[in-house]
């Protein structure tokens, strides 16, 4: 039995065939995510301007506005819809509080 098994030369071969079929998957894995995060950046360009002003409506779609908001305000509630700025001068003349938060009341220059 002369069989001292595969040579040193077989088996970098293997490791080389092997770290090539790693670097394919990885290489793969990469272009994955560059396509996901061009997929991210094109949705975020994409995504319409939040509005300037924000009414903030009661709990059921029947009850009266409750505050006013600046359009990006961190405390606006989820049934809030897009107003211009009229109707948000409109509605705080109308007795709708302005958020205690983004205090529209100011950036309008309404305050009593």
């Amino acid at each position: 039995m002369n069989d001292s098994g595969p040579t040193r030369l077989v088996l970098l071969r293997f490791l080389e065939r092997v770290q090539l079929r790693d670097l394919d998957r990885t290489r793969r894995w990469i272009a994955s995510e560059e396509r996901l995060a061009a997929q991210q950046h094109r949705g975020i360009e994409a995504r319409p301007a939040p509005p300037d002003w924000l009414l903030e409506q009661g709990l059921n779609g029947h009850s009266p506005p409750v505050y006013v908001h600046v359009g990006d305000c961190w405390n606006k509630g989820k049934n809030s819809k897009g107003i211009d700025q009229e109707q948000a001068r409109r509605a705080l003349a109308e007795g709708v509080r302005a958020c205690s938060h983004c205090r529209p009341d100011t950036a309008l220059r309404m305050l009593d």
